[in-house]
């Protein structure tokens, strides 16, 4: 019997993994089925066998290939076999009926889970002695134990497919699960590497935004090279046009100086000639005198020439337009080329009987005809002006009787601006201007300006309101004998551009004093000077200098029966002739070149001392009127501004340290 229950045993030994699904398999064993297949399913019960597992349907087959009589031994033990009711908790199976026996199939199991084997039993076969089934007696041990071991042969054979299907499962889970490795390990890889590819692409990204930023800081730096190259470039061609261009000038000037040289050593040895032929033909006849003349008078210009050079005033003339509803005007010519004025008048003889004309010539360095313009007459004076940022210290004043146009050659009209500006604004305009360009050679330049004016010998500070209630006292002092005349509580105020100055100027024209008189309708009462010092300096070659540019603005001289001045205007007019007058004895000692020259003798020739005898360059307008009745004040002028001409005061050099 132990050896009969061997095969029970091997049923419950099955594998770990596959325990519960064979447990199920054992608990329920095949059951005869007593219902017959419906009729028109014994087909679709074929096609569900042919769904079914390739192994299933090997065990199937395996058990219609079973010998007759097995199969017909397994029928006649399970016939009388009464089966269980089924169970509404367990899932029904449908297997293929058979229609000659009843076997008992298990099915095989699918991949993932195993189907629950259901029995089916067909009617048995009847026997073929004809003779109904019947039951195996009760001592008929031997029978019972034969379809005993029938049925456990059978349940081996579905072990064993079992197992056969387990293990092939298994390989196929294990090659599964190793593919399911291979794959995550490649994934993981994978991951890895894109991991490591999108690094190395966000390192590249920085890398190329990294070189775009120096490529494009390199072209930046490419183009402010080009542009600095280029601006270099133009500086430097316009170096070598300004350098070709002194070049020029310089070789111009030395051939002039050259030229010049020559006709002075030509002129000096004609003028040797000359004397040395006056000398021996002294006692010659008539036709020699003419030689004589002609010689003396080439004799004058060089020496008038030579006057200029030393130093003397240099003095123009400007004659002022015949104003609208003026009267008549007088006769005179003006030569250009000559230089020279001629006042022309017809007056009646000493008896009274015949009409003589008489003609005054006067020569000065330049004459200005009435249609000139402010900028021709700057343009004679702009030389003059540029040697105050040289060093040198420069004086203009105008004179005249009054309604000459003095102001107006001075200043100009009351805007300060367009083509009438006068000479003071002109000057300012100038030095700024050559200032700057001067800055690029190293030249730095710092300006202080003043504006004062001398009002019946007292002084008065233009740039200071006349609401101010404290009066101040001004005194004329100097320092030192070396020191430059200066005025003690005037203001001098700091300036660094042109516009800062017509300011000043503009306040200045307010503040002067002015006046209506017979002969002019808006008169200057007072002289009014204007004062900018100039400080340079060349940190680079260690150069400096200073110079103060004077431009003075005279009133007008006056004569009582023609201005009918009476009151304020007489004590005006009176304090303006009696300045004028030691102005005229100051230059008559200096033409006389007497040892004692009245400086202190009025404020005005004070304040200009140092212009007209000391180290300055100095230079006078002499305006005149047109009118016939102001003839007598225009000779007087005239005569005046000669003499002036004829002083010299010595060659002015350059303050530079």
């Amino acid at each position: 019997m132990d050896e009969e229950r061997s095969p029970l045993r091997q049923l419950n030994e099955k594998p770990a993994c596959h325990e519960p699904a064979e447990k199920s398999a054992l608990s329920k064993l095949p059951v005869p089925s007593v219902k017959r297949p419906l009729p028109g399913k014994e087909q679709s019960a074929g096609q569900n066998n042919l769904r079914q597992p390739a192994k299933k349907r090997l065990l199937d087959q395996s058990d219609d290939k079973a010998p007759p009589n097995k199969r017909k031994m397994v029928s006649a033990s399970v016939v009388g076999f009464k089966p269980r009711p089924p169970v509404m908790s367990q899932r029904p199976a449908v297997n293929p009926v058979y229609k000659t026996s009843a076997a008992t199939v298990a099915g095989g199991p699918s991949r993932g889970a195993m189907k629950k084997p259901v029995a089916a039993t067909s009617k048995p076969e009847a026997p073929s002695g004809g003779g109904a089934a019947s039951r195996r007696p009760g001592w008929d041990l031997k029978g019972k134990m034969s379809d005993m071991q029938m049925k456990v042969s059978s349940y081996q054979e579905q072990v064993r497919n079992t197992k056969t299907q387990n293990r092939e499962l298994r390989e196929e889970a294990e090659r599964a699960r190793r593919e399911l490795e291979s794959l995550r390990e490649e994934h993981s890889a994978l991951l890895n590497k894109m991991s490591d590819v999108q690094s190395k692409v966000t390192s590249y990204q920085e890398q190329i935004q990294t070189i775009s930023q120096e490529n494009q800081g390199l072209r930046e730096r490419g183009d402010r090279a080009q542009r600095e190259l280029e601006g270099l470039t133009l500086e430097h061609s316009a170096l070598l046009n300004k350098m070709r261009a002194y070049e020029m000038e310089n070789q111009e000037l030395s051939s002039l100086k050259r030229t010049l040289e020559m006709d002075l050593s030509r002129e000096r040895a004609l003028s040797a000639q000359r004397l040395q032929e006056v000398r021996e033909l002294t006692q010659s006849n008539a036709e020699q005198t003419d030689k004589l003349h002609q010689g003396e008078m080439e004799r004058r210009a060089l020496h008038n020439t030579l006057l200029e050079l030393k130093g003397n005033i240099r003095v123009f003339c400007r004659v002022r337009p015949l104003l609208d509803g003026g009267q008549q005007q007088s006769s005179f010519e003006i030569q250009p080329q000559d230089k020279t004025i001629v006042l022309v008048k017809t007056e009646e003889s000493h008896i009274g009987k015949e009409k003589e004309l008489h003609k005054y010539p006067f020569k000065f360095d330049h004459v200005f005809p009435p249609q000139c313009s402010q900028q021709q007459v700057f343009s004679e004076i702009s030389l003059l002006v540029q040697s105050a940022l040289d060093g040198y210290n420069v004086c203009s004043f105008a004179y005249g009787q009054t309604g000459s146009g003095k102001t107006y050659t001075m200043e100009g009209p009351d805007v300060l601006a367009g083509e009438e500006m006068g000479m003071i604004p002109r000057a300012v305009q100038q030095i700024f201007q050559a200032a700057c360009k001067l800055r690029e050679q190293g030249w730095e330049y710092q300006f202080t300006a003043s504006f004062l004016e001398i009002y019946n010998e007292t002084i008065r500070d233009l740039l200071v309101s006349n609401k101010t209630p404290k009066k101040m006292d001004y005194e004329i002092k100097r320092a030192s004998p070396t020191a430059d005349i200066r005025v003690t509580n005037l203001k001098y105020i700091p300036v660094s551009s042109e516009e800062e100055v017509l300011v000043l100027i503009k306040l200045a024209k307010q503040n002067r004093s002015t006046a209506r008189t017979q002969v002019n309708d808006v008169s200057s009462r007072s002289h009014s000077v204007f004062q900018l010092r100039i400080e340079g300096k060349n940190a680079a070659r260690d150069v400096s200098c200073n110079s103060i540019l004077s431009l003075v603005d005279l009133a007008g001289s006056e004569r009582v029966q023609k201005s009918q001045s009476t009151g304020d205007r007489l004590k005006e007019m009176k304090s303006i002739n009696a300045s004028l007058t030691n102005l005229g004895l100051v230059f008559s000692a200096l033409a006389s070149k007497d040892g004692f020259v009245p400086y202190r003798n009025c404020k005005l020739t004070y304040l200009l001392q140092d212009c007209l005898g000391g180290n300055s360059k100095t230079l006078m307008f002499v305006n005149i009127s047109p009118e016939i009745e102001s003839f007598s004040e225009s000779l007087n002028s005239l005569r005046f501004a000669s003499k002036v001409n004829e002083c010299v005061i010595g060659t002015a050099t350059a303050n530079r340290k």
